[in-house]
């Protein structure tokens, strides 16, 4: 079987497709959305579930370019364009890594202190990958609390069908038309 793999670039489109979709919702959402907690077992509210998610976006991206890390508790979550600020900047650190990286670069291995795990050493490729993820993960949990306090009927999560994977022509496939600017493919 031939190898195939999922450019960053069209994993990164996805992420922020979904991430504005997710944005415009909690914007309109009614009062007290982003204080609901997130249930049983779970710490927190969603808005520390989205504060932790951007969080982490933004700190690993910040490794990336060999930026200062934010203090976590440095970032605003007061409001939700707040929030969506620290994604946005996230974002643009992570796309400008992504247009500048080299094979080199993408092997590079990152020392990270995190809050939680302690210290974590993995490739810069893996960083990308894991921030990506990591929001995708958190977010199907963000649906799910909502749906449990009778917000449900969002919209179509699926990889399948986000414009970031889909062809002009309408068919899935790995040249897309995505909402959101990809970076160029890293190898």
């Amino acid at each position: 079987m031939a190898e195939r793999s999922v450019e960053i670039g069209v994993l990164a489109a996805y992420v922020d497709g979904e991430t504005e979709r997710w944005r415009e919702w909690l914007e309109g959402a009614p009062a007290g959305v982003l204080d609901l907690p997130l249930g049983p077992g779970a710490d927190g509210t969603v808005r520390t579930l989205v504060k932790h998610v951007f969080a982490v976006e933004l700190r690993y991206a910040q490794r990336l370019v060999g930026e200062p890390v934010s203090g976590y508790e440095e970032l605003a979550d007061g409001t939700v364009g707040e929030l969506w600020e620290i994604h946005r900047t996230a974002a643009s650190l992570r796309d400008r890594f992504l247009r500048e990286a080299t094979p080199e670069a993408l092997d590079r291995v990152l020392v990270s202190d995190t809050r939680r795990l302690g210290r974590i050493e993995a490739s810069a490729h893996t960083v990308v990958v894991h921030s990506l993820v990591h929001g995708i993960r958190h977010w199907a949990q963000v649906a799910t609390v909502l749906r449990q306090h009778g917000h449900g009927g969002l919209w179509e999560h699926d990889w399948l069908l986000s414009p970031a994977v889909r062809s002009p022509g309408g068919a899935a496939g790995p040249a897309g038309a995505a909402s959101a600017p990809a970076p160029d493919p890293v190898p």
